[in-house]
């Protein structure tokens, strides 16, 4: 009777143990004449004791919605002072938000339900129909126009933003779009320019609500996914080339845009202080306030109608100005661990031969990564002026349930891949 089948008649409870692989694995790890105890070979044949999700994940989530939450509220409570905000009450957007996070947890549920193999079926479909909708959001009596752009589709009294569908069709579609032209990445007519047609029309319906901000964030998860699916790296350079040139000739072109260019250079400047420079200057004053350890929860001086959209693109300064450094430091850390898991799951989904999970889970990171860095940026006065809020932490319906769908995503390709590594099926 050979070694394994007597391990394996004293523990024919073993239905996911490969013997032959353990003993590879600890040959590899042993060095010299190092003998494996038997009790070794009893522990590694049992299952993992691990959960079926990732705990960790879903608790930073949990944190930062529920840490938006207040900050939402503490931004927004002294907006009925205001005669643009007279007929709500001091708990209306605390109250909104809470609805809109039940609803993406609902909505998240129902998503981790579905096996990424039906998602990648759809992925082509779910990208036509963002495109629909970006076009019906520019028809007049359709969308719907604040602040001077038609970016919100209004139904039954709650409005939506057809940009942030775009960005998680986006990166289904770009991982659908990678699997499908796996064969042909180094060429550049099969490979780059059916993506290129595709980012451009998105680009060319997110200017004219105008959003340049989601369109940067959705190039970025374009281009991104090209990369790591592994197109070639000249013609990568080539269309981040072009990319930057767009861009660089629609603020040559545009006085809007150019304009802000300039107030981002020189805020300071009475030129811009009182107009195009005057969220970034204020938000400036928030984070100087704070110092180090913040005025304390509640007691911000520019959320007092000195600061517009305190509650959504400039909650960043709120909490710099609240809390300090040392708030905005944990912020900045807890959105650095969540890209930097969304991207070890997209990793590990890819080592098991499940390129389109992988890949859509680091389409998610780009994300994730991409806009949170523009907000902090655009806060910070790094970079111009944007109207892009923070992920799970701003006001704002349609960003928080499609923020929750996205990662419920990553979560169903971490049960997935945790369950091919337990021998199961997905």
């Amino acid at each position: 009777m050979s070694v394994f089948a007597a391990i394996k008649q004293h523990v024919p409870e073993w239905p996911g143990f490969r013997p032959a692989e353990w003993f590879r694995k600890r040959r590899e790890a042993a060095s010299g004449d190092e003998r494996v105890p038997i009790r070794d070979w009893v522990d590694a044949g049992r299952p993992a004791r691990v959960m079926g999700v990732d705990s960790a994940l879903i608790w930073v989530t949990c944190a930062l919605l529920a840490f938006g939450l207040v900050m939402v509220y503490s931004a927004s409570v002294a907006l009925p002072d205001s005669p643009r905000f007279a007929l709500y009450s001091p708990t209306h957007f605390l109250s909104r938000q809470a609805v809109f996070i039940a609803i993406g947890l609902v909505f998240a549920f129902a998503t981790t339900q579905i096996p990424i193999s039906v998602w990648e079926k759809w992925a082509p479909w779910l990208f036509a129909l963002a495109m629909v909708f970006l076009a019906l959001v520019l028809v007049p009596h359709v969308g719907k126009v604040v602040n001077g752009s038609r970016r919100w589709i209004a139904t039954a009294g709650v409005g939506f933003q057809p940009s942030e569908i775009a960005k998680l069709a986006m990166c289904m579609y770009a991982a659908s779009y990678m699997v499908r032209k796996m064969d042909v990445k180094e060429n550049f007519v099969k490979a780059v320019w059916p993506m290129a047609v595709a980012l451009g029309l998105i680009g060319v319906l997110l200017l004219a609500e105008p959003d340049m901000g989601a369109f940067m964030v959705i190039a970025a998860i374009a281009l991104g996914v090209l990369f790591l699916g592994g197109v070639n790296g000249r013609m990568f350079l080539l269309s981040v080339a072009v990319l930057l040139g767009a861009f660089t000739l629609m603020i040559v072109f545009s006085e809007f845009r150019r304009q802000r260019i300039f107030a981002y250079l020189d805020p300071w400047n009475p030129t811009y202080a009182q107009g195009k420079a005057y969220q970034l200057t204020h938000s400036l004053i928030a984070f100087g306030h704070g110092e180090i350890f913040g005025q304390g929860l509640g007691n911000s001086i520019e959320k007092l109608h000195y600061l517009p959209e305190a509650h959504t693109d400039f909650l960043l300064a709120v909490i710099g100005e609240e809390l300090g450094f040392v708030g905005v430091f944990i912020v900045v850390t807890a959105f650095f661990w969540l890209t930097r898991r969304l991207f070890i799951i997209g990793r590990q989904a890819i080592a098991l031969d499940r390129v389109f999970a992988g890949l859509m889970c680091q389409g998610v990171g780009l994300w994730m990564g991409a806009q949170s860095f523009i907000n902090f940026g655009v806060n910070l006065g790094v970079l111009p002026t944007k109207g892009l809020t923070l992920p799970l932490l701003s006001y704002g319906g349609s960003g928080v349930v499609l923020n929750l769908v996205a990662l419920a995503l990553v979560l169903r390709v971490d049960m997935e891949s945790r369950a091919l590594m337990r021998g199961g099926r997905t």
